[in-house]
């Protein structure tokens, strides 16, 4: 029988084993209060993330995320949404300025509450446990798989296009498998060589500036030998349908998503009180000046046509210019779109971490491995929603689907500096910004939520239903604390067989 001496997510101990002749434990319950930065060592030593992430660190992992995959697809959906090349340009400016002014909302709720898990922990801060809960439930279902399953998608997207003559379609069942091992492979890489990783990203976040860079140079210089005439009336046949506009922006969002993941991790950032914004302010005006230009090129080169017709844009534009040499745009964006699904899948594991840790997720999942101070068996827990995430093949869906759902939660989240400024006007703000940001970011927001619900009714349906049906699984496993013993013994069996697993993984490895 499995002990029932395993501990909760707020326990000081590792877990234990059922008898003293089994191998330690590889992973350890993380202190809930988040004590002094230390290491793993005895049973009775309190085990935290340690704090290794500098600014560069921090810079590399906001444009890791955002420099993923997101402006490799999404200008053919903003495109085909608002059916013009000064419309889309419009829409690219927009999104930049929204996503600025987010983020100088989380860089006060980043200083005000230096906790790792981003909205979940505002959330959490500002309008208790069950929205926080919610916000993680459908984190869990929706936002996180979905978006490790389009950059693996993209990532396979790309590295398989060059194989393929244009009248041939790439093999579905191609594209998800290699996408199931590189979200595999990452995962096993964030769960056991973080040093690694880190490095592997300050690495790529170059290489993806440098290909962005290419396509700027590649497209001003065809502009400037006098090829406009994809410019010429750059307004016709504009969609004005309000519907139409805001799925746009949120094709747009979705390639800026990313800009408050570092608040995701900030127990593992030194200085959080500086290098938090200071990797913000840094990062935001970078991110919306290249992603206007590389649109600029895209748009000088392709036609609307091309653009629309083709799945990895940045391929048909290096083939249609570049000639001999247009094999460099697909490995410059293979490794893009790779560096930012290792950035997702590192960032997002510490949201379902302190989840776990709050007693909102289950415990198994609040817990470190005491080699590689990571979440292992959240990384773990990810990567399988994910894999099965593969199986929509429709990205444009996916985007759609995640980001209708996640704009209402980041509305929240930002609602709280509002709040908390009526409530805790005393409250320590390293970092204060005007009211008048707060409020319009949540005013936008809102738009974004309630007008797509006539234009996409179903994906919006399914949002809220699954957010729906989070609330019975809240009562049940986080408010009702009085469960029978046979579903106690149940839950600790489970507990006790993931254990053993992670064990199993462990011994095998270090064979």
């Amino acid at each position: 029988m499995p002990s029932n001496e395993l501990q909760s997510p707020t326990s000081e101990m590792v877990l234990l084993t059922p008898n003293s002749d089994n191998p330690p434990s590889i992973v350890a319950a993380a202190a809930k209060d988040q004590p002094r930065e230390g290491s793993a060592e005895s049973d009775n030593s309190r085990v935290v993330m340690k704090k290794q992430l500098g600014l560069l660190e921090g810079v590399a992992i906001i444009l890791g995320i955002i420099f993923g995959s997101g402006i490799f697809v999404s200008p053919k959906g903003v495109l085909r949404e608002v059916e013009s090349v000064g419309a889309s340009l419009i829409i690219w400016v927009l999104c930049g300025l929204l996503s600025m002014i987010g983020a100088l909302c989380y860089a006060e709720l980043g200083t005000a509450i230096p906790k790792s898990g981003g909205d979940y922990a505002y959330i959490f801060e500002a309008y208790g446990s069950l929205p926080a809960f919610l916000y993680l439930w459908d984190a869990m279902m929706i936002f996180v798989p979905t978006t490790n399953a389009i950059m693996g998608l993209t990532f396979a997207s790309y590295v398989l296009e060059p194989f393929f003559d244009s009248p041939c379609q790439i093999p579905k069942i191609a594209l998800q498998l290699l996408a199931a091992v590189t979200i595999c492979f990452l995962t096993y890489l964030n769960s056991y060589y973080m040093k690694v990783t880190t490095k592997m990203q300050n690495i790529i976040m170059f290489t993806k500036i440098a290909a962005l860079v290419l396509i700027i140079v590649v497209g001003l210089v065809w502009m400037l030998m006098g090829n406009m005439e994809n410019f010429d009336k750059p307004f016709e046949n504009t969609e004005t349908d309000p519907g139409k506009l805001s799925l746009a922006f949120y094709s747009g969002i979705f390639s800026y998503a990313g800009w408050n993941y570092l608040n995701f991790m900030t127990e593992e950032l030194r200085d959080p009180y500086r290098n938090l914004p200071r990797a913000i302010y840094i990062s935001l005006p970078l991110v919306t000046g290249i992603y206007v230009l590389a649109n600029m090129a895209y748009l000088a080169v392709l036609t609307q046509s091309e653009m629309l017709a083709s799945n990895a844009i940045a391929v048909t534009f290096g083939d249609k210019i570049l000639g001999g040499f247009s094999l460099i745009i697909p490995i410059m964006v293979a490794i893009s779109a790779f560096g930012g699904l290792s950035v997702h899948i590192m960032t997002s594991s510490r949201m379902c971490f302190v989840g776990a840790r709050n007693g909102h997720m289950p415990a198994i999942l609040s817990h470190i491995s005491v080699k590689s101070y990571t979440p292992l068996p959240s990384l773990v827990f990810l990567c399988f929603l994910s894999i099965l995430m593969l199986v929509v093949s429709d990205v444009y869906v996916l985007i759609t689907y995640s980001s209708i759902v996640e704009s209402f939660f980041i509305m929240l989240s930002v609602s709280a500096v509002l709040y908390f400024r009526y409530t805790r006007p005393c409250m320590e703000r390293p970092i204060k910004v005007s009211l008048w940001i707060p409020a319009v970011f949540v005013v936008v927001c809102a738009f974004l939520v309630v007008v797509p619900i006539y234009v996409a009714p179903d994906e919006v349906g399914m949002g809220v239903l699954i957010t729906l049906i989070g609330i019975p699984f809240y009562y049940v496993g986080v408010v009702w604390q009085n469960k029978p013993k046979w579903l106690e013994r149940t839950i600790d069996s489970l507990t006790y067989t993931c254990q053993k697993l992670f064990l199993s993984a462990k011994e095998q490895k270090e064979d």
